[in-house]
């Protein structure tokens, strides 16, 4: 589990494209702090399929620098 704050640009030439997952979020808060967290679950062709596979979770500082990404990123307004 990890609690994204902040992101930093890779730049790299090696990029691959992802097998799709299944993926769910949930919204909380904690001591009046807000959340996201996002679970992903393993392929289906994995050894235990739908196993909880990875956790991030986004504070507010985190899911502003996320939007910001994906607005340049996408060219969304």
């Amino acid at each position: 589990m990890a609690l994204v704050r902040k992101f930093e640009r890779l730049d790299t030439e090696r990029t691959q494209l992802q097998d799709e997952v299944e993926a769910k979020y949930a919204v909380f808060e904690r001591d009046g702090r807000g959340f996201v967290q996002i679970n992903t679950y393993g392929r289906a062709d994995r050894k235990l399929p739908g196993k909880l596979s990875q956790t991030i979770q986004l504070d507010r500082e985190g899911a502003e620098a996320l939007v910001a990404i994906l607005k340049k990123a996408f060219a969304l307004s």
